[in-house]
């Protein structure tokens, strides 16, 4: 018979104990912890404007003064989701007439709170839908009296805001109409100026 165990040691009188086991290792039980983070994107506000550029008024002029109007086309991009507001204010910081040398077209006597018809030898602007701008401007050409009410166009100082948004915009236009209007004391030739907008996101 074959013995199954590598030795053994003799105890006393009949007794064996048997010394070839080898007793495994405890195993130990595994330990794992776990942690997070946190990615966060920050996507900035942006907002961008454009205009149509010039707006040509074609005036004629009569004894008793003609006049004309044409739209500017003003386009807002933003991804604020609080929208933006949108201000209209002469470039210039102290002159709010439109030039031609040493003459001028004065601006208008209408003013953002209380507008008014477009008198003789000056110009404005019009916007439809804002709070006293009655009536629905449309481009005319030397009539002898524009549709609707009208204000000047404010120093830069003191712009006029004539829009105000509560979430994003994708092409967002804004017409504003100008009008302009002159007789024959006037001396020809191209009466300019400048009109500055400001679109703003809100916080």
């Amino acid at each position: 018979m074959k013995q199954s165990f590598k030795s053994a040691l003799s105890i006393g009188t009949g007794m064996v104990v048997a010394t070839g086991f080898v007793l495994a290792p405890a195993i130990a039980s595994a330990d794992t912890k776990t942690a997070s983070t946190t990615i966060n994107a920050n996507v900035g506000s942006t907002i961008s404007i454009t205009t149509s550029g010039t707006v040509a008024l074609p005036i004629t002029p009569t004894g008793s003064g003609s006049a004309s109007s044409k739209a500017d086309t003003v386009t807002v991009n933003t991804n604020n989701a609080t929208g933006y507001t949108l201000q209209l204010a002469n470039t210039s910081a102290t002159v709010g007439t439109l030039g031609n040398g040493t003459d001028t077209l004065a601006a208008a006597s209408g003013t953002f709170a209380a507008p008014a018809a477009l008198g003789n030898n000056s110009w404005g602007y019009h916007v439809d839908g804002l709070p006293g701008f009655t009536g629905t401007a449309s481009e005319e050409t030397n009539v002898t009296s524009l549709t609707g009410l009208w204000a000047k166009v404010p120093l830069s100082a003191s712009p006029d805001q004539i829009k105000s948004t509560s979430s994003t915009a994708t092409n967002d236009v804004t017409t504003v109409w100008y009008g302009a209007m002159a007789d024959t004391t006037k001396s020809n030739g191209i009466y300019t100026g400048s009109v500055t907008y400001t679109a703003t996101t809100k916080p």
